[in-house]
């Protein structure tokens, strides 16, 4: 069943036929997570994760185009989601006060201290294949915020480059602060990736 708070990121579309299709992608995507956390990436096919869905082979085409997709579904909402906070703050926000922003309502929305959240990271950790996707996702996702970024940048010919540099490092510290959270989970989440933000704002500016 799913549990609001840690992966169901995406305000659900309001008309019949859009839920339904919103159901469909995330009973794969549940599907996928149980499978491969139970069997491991390898030993879960698309026929497997379309079964548990209760769904057809066909059907599950209709939605991802593979299994490391379906499995890291969560994961391009909850960044699509972010690119879409940062996108929502003040016009008058520098670049950096729009992240630092954007930040303490993502950590709030996505739920990252809620247990299931480790429970959907786990299965990708130790997993080429998935690992490989998320690489895809986060790129894919750097340069939808390094186009929003850049708007908030003063002009000059290297704003753009800017842009990009700022996304990418942004998305790594993400990652690299959630891995560490994970492994070591000390207190909150969202103070602990302000501190590493702080830290590269110091070495980026």
């Amino acid at each position: 069943m799913s549990q609001p708070g840690y992966h169901a990121v995406v305000d659900q579309p309001a008309g019949l036929r859009e839920r339904k299709k919103q159901a469909t992608r995330e009973a794969l995507h549940r599907a996928a997570l149980r499978l491969v956390r139970e069997r491991g990436l390898d030993q879960v096919t698309v026929e497997a994760i379309a079964d548990a869905a209760g769904v057809s082979r066909r059907t599950f085409s209709n939605y991802f185009s593979s299994k490391e997709e379906a499995l890291l579904h969560g994961e391009q909402m909850r960044m699509r989601l972010l690119v879409e906070i940062v996108h929502a703050r003040p016009a008058d926000e520098t670049y950096w006060a729009a992240l630092i922003g954007a930040v303490g309502e993502f950590t709030a929305r996505v739920g990252v201290e809620h247990p299931g959240w480790r429970e959907e990271i786990r299965p990708i950790r130790g997993e080429p294949a998935a690992l490989a996707r998320q690489v895809a996702v986060h790129a894919e996702m750097e340069r939808e915020l390094a186009a929003e970024l850049v708007r908030r940048m003063p002009a000059g010919p290297d704003a753009e480059l800017r842009a990009r540099l700022m996304a990418g490092v942004f998305l790594t510290t993400l990652r690299i602060t959630l891995r560490q959270w994970l492994h070591q989970p000390d207190g909150p989440f969202a103070p602990l990736l302000r501190q590493a933000l702080e830290i590269v704002r110091e070495r980026f500016d």
